[in-house]
């Protein structure tokens, strides 16, 4: 006995076992077809398989493929950074900009394999010295009743003055996150050269960041991509036109 609970109904199940491993990409997983049930295989860019447990949205009728960066194996954050690293070599930035709080998994060892000193994190937690110019209101969309603040150290902003910058995150998904990070950092004497995710959840994103630049969208890179799914007999089933056909897996 585990003691966990069984799944339930609505092909929702225990993520216990998930975010450890990379398959190979002839692995059975990876010839799973709709409607799944409780995983989803996504593929990465050298066609690995990461399979990703299915969490059902508020409304009841929609679920999406989720990653928790701190609760997978080390040899699976590993693998992640490797490709994002890969997808980050080419957009010729300097310094790498981690966003909260998942982000910062990544954000250290994609600087390491850049052959960077170090990296700038960016965090929710508010020290002291912190002053609020040198913040942006969050509205997280897992966290509708809370309002926050992500802030940038005022002791780092030497790090910054002048560099091309590499945003790294665990996902995108609505965008409402880097929209708000990128506003702040749009204060600071730096420049964009690239957005660098693991996973790109659905299309939702494109547009918000559409409506701040065209060309933001495009700057994106994601080590792979997962649809919105809805219910369906026997499972879930991709929302066709959800999937992000960007750069990246």
């Amino acid at each position: 006995m585990t003691g966990l609970p069984p799944p339930d109904a609505d092909f929702i199940a225990p993520t216990t076992d998930l975010w450890q491993e990379i398959l190979p990409p002839d692995h059975p997983a990876g010839k799973a077809a709709p409607p799944y049930r409780f995983r989803y295989p996504a593929r990465l860019p050298d066609g690995s398989i990461l399979e990703l447990p299915l969490r059902r949205l508020p409304d009841g009728e929609r679920a999406v493929a989720s990653l928790i960066a701190n609760q997978a194996s080390l040899a699976v954050a590993a693998a992640l950074a490797d490709h994002m690293a890969a997808l980050a070599a080419g957009l010729g930035g300097d310094l790498v900009v981690g966003m909260p709080t998942l982000g910062l998994a990544f954000a250290a060892p994609v600087a390491e394999r850049l052959g960077h000193p170090n990296y700038l994190p960016l965090g929710y937690s508010r020290k002291f010295w912190y002053r609020d110019e040198l913040s942006e209101p969050v509205h997280s969309i897992t966290s509708p009743d809370r309002a926050k603040r992500v802030f940038v150290d005022p002791n780092l902003l030497p790090r910054l003055a002048g560099r091309r910058l590499i945003v790294v995150d665990d996902a995108v998904s609505s965008g409402t996150t880097l929209v708000a990070v990128l506003a702040l950092l749009g204060r600071l004497d730096c420049s964009l050269a690239g957005i660098v995710v693991a996973m790109r959840q659905g299309i939702a994103w494109r547009e918000r960041l559409a409506a701040i630049d065209p060309g933001l969208p495009d700057l994106v890179r994601g080590a792979f991509a997962a649809p919105i799914f809805a219910r369906a007999e026997g499972g879930w089933v991709p929302i066709p036109g959800t999937l992000d056909p960007g750069l990246g897996g």
